[in-house]
């Protein structure tokens, strides 16, 4: 049995989710296309594919691919052949999907909760990042963390200024940029 206040919490989470959500519906794109894009944005070179958003969204692998037959259509998102793998899909985010996440309505919550957490903000993500953590682990689900937090990423493993970083996992450079991004196959 849980406490009345993380069930209160769940509710809360579940309520402004809500609410964002009729944010992003006054916009040209629906909830799944804004947590694609977002997706897209975040993600690094590795992890930009249809198969890894699927595991991120929790979705089919049918859904996505709709979902970016829609993105495409409205010049949100481009695909191409992977440099890694000429048979796998790379997808990037067009200019016009930059432009968009600059206006993201998931801003409005996080200026909300940034207010209303004043000094207890890391108090507020840490609790949070435990509870997907929990939730990530009982589905089966894949952690998707930041590469610089990775057991295979080594910190100036390379002698290349633009690609000074490497996966060990992949044996792949990896520059700053890439270091910050997050990976399908991040091991904490």
């Amino acid at each position: 049995m849980t406490s009345p206040q993380a069930n209160e919490i769940a509710s809360l989470i579940n309520r402004l989710d809500r609410l964002v959500r009729y944010v992003d519906k006054r916009e040209d794109l629906n909830p799944v296309q804004w947590e694609t894009l977002r997706y897209l944005a975040l993600a690094n070179r590795f992890s930009q594919t249809p198969s890894a958003l699927a595991s991120y969204l929790n979705s089919t692998r049918g859904t996505v691919s709709q979902t970016l037959i829609a993105l495409e259509k409205k010049d949100y998102v481009e695909r191409q052949a992977s440099e890694r793998d000429a048979r796998s899909l790379q997808i990037n985010v067009t200019r016009k999907g930059v432009e968009a996440l600059s206006v993201d309505p998931q801003m409005t919550l996080a200026r909300a909760i940034e207010s209303a957490s004043g000094d207890h903000l890391m108090d507020v993500l840490q609790s949070l990042r435990g509870a997907l953590r929990l939730l990530i682990g009982a589905n089966g689900g894949r952690a998707f963390g930041v590469c610089q937090s990775c057991q295979y990423f080594r910190s100036n493993a390379n002698t290349n200024s633009k690609q000074p970083h490497q996966c060990s996992l992949l044996n792949e450079a990896l520059s700053d940029v890439d270091s910050e991004k997050i990976c399908a196959e991040h091991q904490a």
